[in-house]
């Protein structure tokens, strides 16, 4: 991974460690003679920014204490001085400053494309890697609950799998009601949201919410109608219904995504583009609320990546803010979207104990309909967490080594 990579390589080179002004604004380091390979550029700026001294970095915060009101952009670099013994380099700067960057810093921050990209994709973000409905059984990693709650590693590789593939499955929960906040917990801490911080997923006279029903529920995305959606789901099996039905259903929604740019591009760009009113009204708990979010179907980052899905048939605004000319070609992409979605559902039954956690931003899920009597229910305990906290703990457990 990107840490033990770059921590073989943090001791290479020091006494060969030699500096040099650029371009009369940039610093070349080379840690090795002769080795073009290994030297690395810093633009002037960016290091003067970076400076790490106590004037201009607060170490307990890991902040800057730099006032950009008074900072110099166009700063340069006048003289520099290796430390080959200690590994550093020692800048003075035409703004009458000085600093000092070791080189297992400059290292860790190297402008190469390379490493750049190992870090963005397993330290930033472990990359994901989109399946099929088909690979299923291979991409879905099996842990054992009790592990998780123990060891840091089993942690470490549960959101690992998580971050990648956007499914994984603890095994051997006890049937208690707590287990999906102590597993939140253990992480950060649960999401609220309108249905409260944990709710439970079971078949309910006046039910106020589409999940709490027994008939089949189709695949969609939890909560499209808030802008800042939760992002991970957590389903603890408590009692699972003898019925024929009562399975779950999971897609890879960037999976059919990349499906709609390669095979029908058009689809792709006008479920990219158009915005859906998604929409949610009801109560809870005697609270009334009204939630209503506009976004597409599909969203992009600035590089084209995918940033979440937005998908819910039941729960659109029957307000559709969008041109005229737009309404129709929409509903057959979306209409396309669908029907992918659905052919490649993976549908499979947890079984009491078992805690299904999933990219609630990226995979679509829905369930089987089944029977439901009092000699025959099933009984899901619910929680969510965010990808902030998720993403913080697995470098948290990254950086130090995991405590076995």
């Amino acid at each position: 991974m990107w840490i033990q990579r770059l921590g073989r390589a943090l001791g290479q080179g020091r006494r060969h460690l030699h500096a040099k002004i650029v371009k009369g604004t940039s610093i070349e380091v080379q840690p090795e003679p002769e080795s073009a390979a290994s030297s690395m550029t810093f633009p002037g700026v960016w290091l003067r920014d970076n400076c790490r001294c106590s004037e201009c970095f607060h170490g307990t915060s890991k902040s800057r204490r730099l006032d950009w009101d008074t900072f110099d952009t166009a700063v340069r670099p006048l003289s520099i001085r290796s430390d080959k013994a200690a590994g550093e380099v020692h800048v003075s700067w035409s703004d009458a400053h000085e600093s000092s960057y070791t080189l297992d810093w400059l290292r860790q921050r190297s402008f190469d494309a390379d490493r750049q990209r190992a870090y963005l994709e397993d330290f930033y973000r472990p990359a994901t890697r989109h399946w099929a409905g088909a690979e299923f059984q291979q991409v879905a990693q099996h842990f054992d609950y009790e592990e998780v709650m123990a060891k840091d590693a089993a942690l470490q590789q549960w959101l690992q799998a998580l971050a990648v593939y956007g499914v994984a499955l603890l095994r051997g929960a006890p049937l208690d009601e707590g287990v999906v906040r102590r597993l939140a917990e253990r992480v950060g801490f649960i999401r609220r949201t309108t249905y409260g911080e944990e709710f439970v997923v079971q078949a309910k006279p006046g039910a106020q919410n589409f999940a709490y029903l027994s008939l089949p529920l189709p695949l969609h995305t939890d909560l499209p109608y808030y802008e800042y959606k939760p992002s991970v789901n957590i389903l603890h099996c408590v009692v699972q219904t003898e019925s024929q039905g009562g399975s779950n259903l999971l897609v890879d929604a960037f999976h059919i995504a990349d499906r709609l740019r390669s095979d029908h591009p058009e689809d792709f760009e006008r479920l990219c583009r158009i915005p859906v009113d998604w929409n949610d009204i009801g109560s809870e708990d005697g609270r009334q609320f009204h939630n209503i979010w506009r976004a597409p179907v599909i969203c992009l980052d600035s590089e084209g990546k995918y940033t979440r899905i937005n998908h819910s048939v039941p729960q659109r605004d029957s307000h559709f803010s969008v041109p005229l000319a737009e309404v129709e070609p929409w509903y057959e992409s979306y209409s396309r979207f669908v029907r992918l979605a659905r052919d490649d559902a993976h549908a499979f039954k947890t079984r009491p104990g078992d805690v299904l956690t999933f990219n609630n931003i990226r995979l679509l899920h829905g369930r089987t309909g089944y029977d439901d009597t009092e000699q025959n229910s099933r009984y899901i305990v619910g929680a969510y967490l965010d990808w902030d906290i998720i993403y913080s703990r697995l470098r948290v457990l990254k950086k130090r080594p995991a405590i076995q």
